[in-house]
């Protein structure tokens, strides 16, 4: 053993009274300050939620191309975790959850002070946490000192961001249904006018321009050729100038009449879609746990408060020891 250990183990001995002493004594003090009476324990209430991949009805439930097909059933991944961690940090779950439980005056906070608002959302941060866990789940836990509250506002808390989740998509979808709704409006009273249109070109006689533009060709050339009467003649004379005066515009009318139903079944398809998605209703998580009364108080942990004491009391009596004795051998050696 060194010159040093020896010193520093003599010195220890020296003063071992108050080095176990005044340890024992802040054990005490702390094991007396941590008490009930003194600080309040705080219970914690625990809710974990998996993000679902999607909630819209639609894309759940209705047929969809391969490429969309998506699993309802299917946990999200870390994008829809960190979305649902935007939610539960929104504003709008620190207003509903402080109205409903009243926690300016849980908390004892003086509701005509001037920064209200601030102690309050401090108090929020400190009893709420929102974090993201390693499996790609969301934990809330919230801490009061009534078990039932932190885990009645814990269930409360997960049940508001399901609902605000639901409630900002279903917003989206009204705001496309209008829109979806109006477009599919116009499309049909398209497809309507020009049915119409194409009813009163049939009344004119056009209604297979290309078979009736043959047929009616070949039947002119054999009454020419079999020196009919000028009167059928001029007849057919007269379907060929009709079919020419109106057989473009029928033609067209057909096949852009063909394409756009077409477009109003896609369109119909789509119009469903996003009506069930603004106004049904899938959840937004799925959840593992519901939050329950806990038994066990978490704050304050009173070993560790011991301890912490004892060690800081030990640290500080050290430290003051130390300085105590330097100082007197610096004024000895000064006074030689």
């Amino acid at each position: 053993m060194d010159i040093q250990s020896k010193q520093l183990i003599t010195f220890l001995y020296r003063w071992r009274k108050p080095l176990v002493i005044i340890p024992l004594v802040a054990a005490v003090v702390a094991a007396v300050a941590s008490m009930p009476v003194f600080i309040k324990p705080l219970y914690t209430s625990t809710v974990v939620v998996f993000p679902a991949t999607t909630n819209s009805p639609s894309k759940a439930l209705l047929p969809q191309t391969s490429y969309q097909d998506q699993d309802f059933l299917e946990f999200g991944a870390e994008e829809q975790a960190e979305q649902f961690l935007q939610i539960l940090h929104s504003d709008a779950i620190f207003d509903s959850i402080s109205l409903r439980y009243n926690l300016m005056s849980h908390y004892d906070i003086d509701s005509s002070s001037r920064y209200k608002r601030y102690y309050l959302r401090e108090e929020f941060n400190d009893k709420f946490s929102f974090k993201r866990t390693q499996f790609m789940s969301v934990e809330i836990a919230v801490q009061d000192v009534d078990p039932q509250l932190a885990a009645d506002m814990a269930n409360e808390v997960s049940d508001l961001a399901d609902r605000s989740k639901s409630r900002i998509q279903r917003t989206r979808a009204r705001i496309g249904l209008s829109i979806v709704n109006k477009e599919y409006s116009n499309l049909h009273q398209m497809i309507l006018d020009m049915e119409e249109e194409m009813v009163v070109i049939r009344f004119k006689g056009v209604h297979d321009y290309e078979n009736q533009s043959m047929v009616i060709t070949e039947q002119l050339a054999m009454a020419i050729a079999a020196s009919a009467k000028q009167s059928v003649i001029n007849e057919l004379h007269g379907m060929l100038d009709t079919l020419a005066k109106y057989g473009s515009r029928y033609v067209s009318l057909r096949d852009e009449l063909r394409l756009m139903k077409e477009e109003e079944v896609k369109m119909r398809t789509k119009l469903s879609q996003v009506k069930m998605d603004a106004t049904q209703v899938l959840p937004a998580t799925f959840s593992v746990n519901r939050a329950v009364p806990s038994d066990k108080k978490s704050y304050p942990v009173r070993w560790l408060v011991l301890l912490l004491a004892a060690i800081a009391s030990f640290v500080a009596t050290l430290l003051s020891i130390l300085i105590s004795t330097t100082w007197k051998d610096l004024r000895s050696e000064l006074g030689k």
